[in-house]
């Protein structure tokens, strides 16, 4: 690939008398870009934790690499009564990250430990469920707390579900600042469990995970899900799930709770990279960090570990972030390097004096540094600019062919760089039209136009610039690059002549 790479631009360079290449030195920065990231868990299934010490305001900033806040509340918190509905809880803190460009996620549970997750009116109206001891709660005197678990396919109860979900979607869904949403509507926390409840068979959790995915795709069709491994068995070393296949085949992606919750770390590293196959964004999760190190489970130097195991996308500690971050500087700083998708150039060759409208090839070489593909729903076009001095892109060329998601995750294999040649003509000039032309006519005897012709991209030196995004070529993903402005990369002077 080195070969390629060195072919490309010794063919643009032979191209014209005057070539600069370029091998910029790469940041290592923490890139806040879409579909990746480090989470803020703000609501914990308690509203209280892990943000009442978080100032208005705060959205993290100062946490490397956080790219979104996490709300997983109790459908109770949302809904207590039937069709009135607390969304200020969402919204009065996701302005704050909204206008900084940053992402929300959620999770709504239907079954919770310390407290009821289920509204008491759609057991009232008739759903069926289970009364369960939650021993580990302290009503009195250590006895046993009584907590209510909705029969999962109950008609009443997914009636009033999708009722809500309809609520939800007309909110969010398609909103294009919600990064994903949890299919977290069954078992203990919405993850699936049903050990110490209802005590459902591998194969009922697998019919009622359906249930409740294929419900979240009816009601919200233009968000991103993600679900659970535990519905699949959380202790299960199936290399191939079937059900998180099935989940995969409809765009649902992979989501680890339980990171360090025992002392063997994780189980199921090996489905989250059958979701990165299907180019899913892969959501890892540790337990509560007091309670891992209480047990002897957690390691520092198993969070970087992690992320490559499963070819992660998001990761999310779950503790309070100034304390996390306290401890957990350099692994963090570590994992930004890694986490998700990271393009890196190499390589760039430009001639560095051309005509205006002639035609030549940009050659760049790329490798993805991070461990993850691009997810499927973000863009990654090439685009190349010439920027005047005062900031202004005065012409944009975006590659018709090479997208940066085909570069592949750095992984056992190493970098696996791709080069890019793309065709380009900085402006041309256009002819005017003979005197038939009406508009023309009063133009010229007011003597405003004189030339045959206009250069569309005046002569002068520019900085040339580099971004990827959209096919239009506004930029939307950050690079590890020096001297952005606006995520548009300077690489060296251009000048354009008549």
């Amino acid at each position: 690939m080195k070969h390629v790479a060195c072919l490309g631009a010794a063919l643009v360079a032979a191209a014209f008398a005057s070539a600069a290449t370029v091998r910029p030195q790469a940041t290592d920065e923490a890139l806040v870009n879409p579909g990746m990231g480090m989470v803020y868990y703000h609501y914990s299934n308690r509203l209280w934790a892990y943000g009442m010490y978080t100032k208005p305001g705060d959205v993290l900033d100062w946490f490397p690499g956080t790219s979104t806040v996490y709300l997983r509340v109790l459908w109770n918190d949302v809904e207590p009564k039937e069709g009135q509905f607390n969304w200020d809880i969402f919204d009065s803190l996701a302005q704050n990250w909204i206008a900084a460009g940053k992402k929300i996620a959620f999770r709504i549970i239907c079954c919770n430990q310390t407290e009821n997750a289920t509204p008491d009116w759609v057991r009232e109206a008739g759903a069926k469920g289970i009364w369960f001891d939650y021993v580990g709660g302290k009503e009195g005197i250590d006895a046993p707390a009584k907590r209510w678990e909705p029969t999962y396919d109950d008609p009443v109860f997914l009636e009033k579900l999708e009722n809500f979900l309809r609520a939800f979607a007309a909110r969010y869904d398609g909103d294009p600042s919600v990064a994903f949403v949890d299919v977290g509507s069954f078992g203990m926390y919405g993850e699936g469990h049903t050990g110490r409840t209802c005590k459902l068979s591998p194969e009922e959790t697998a019919r009622i995970a359906k249930l409740h995915m294929e419900l979240h795709l009816k009601c919200l069709p233009r968000t991103y899900f993600v679900i659970s491994d535990d519905v699949a068995g959380s202790a299960s070393k199936d290399p191939k799930s079937p059900l998180m296949e099935w989940a995969h085949a409809r765009g649902i992606g992979f989501r680890d709770d339980s990171l360090m919750c025992s002392r063997f770390g994780w189980y199921h590293a090996h489905w989250g990279r059958n979701a990165a196959a299907h180019r899913l964004p892969v959501v890892l999760e540790t337990g509560h960090f007091e309670m891992c190190t209480g047990r002897g489970n957690w390691r520092k130097d198993r969070l970087l570990e992690s992320v490559i195991a499963h070819q992660a996308s998001y990761f999310t500690i779950h503790g309070f972030p100034d304390v996390v971050l306290k401890e957990h500087e350099k692994e963090v700083r570590e994992m930004n390097l890694r986490l998700g998708y990271r393009f890196v150039l190499k390589e760039a060759t430009f001639p560095d004096e051309v005509k205006a409208g002639e035609r030549f090839e940009i050659a760049s070489t790329w490798v993805n540094a991070g461990v993850a593909p691009l997810p499927f729903n973000v863009r990654a076009a090439l685009t190349w600019s010439l920027v005047a001095d005062d900031g202004a892109v005065v012409w944009s060329v975006t590659d018709p062919k090479f997208d940066l998601a085909s570069l592949p995750p750095t992984l056992e294999a190493g970098e696996q760089p791709r080069t890019a040649r793309t065709p380009c003509r900085w402006g041309h000039r256009a002819p005017i039209p003979p005197w038939n032309d009406q508009v023309l006519q009063v133009l010229r005897g007011q003597g405003r136009v004189k030339e045959t012709a206009f250069d569309m991209l005046a002569p002068g030196i520019y900085t040339l610039c580099v971004s990827v995004g959209s096919p239009q070529g506004t930029p939307e993903i950050a690079l590890p690059l020096p001297n952005g402005k606006n995520r548009r990369y300077p690489l060296g002077k251009v000048t354009v002549k008549r």
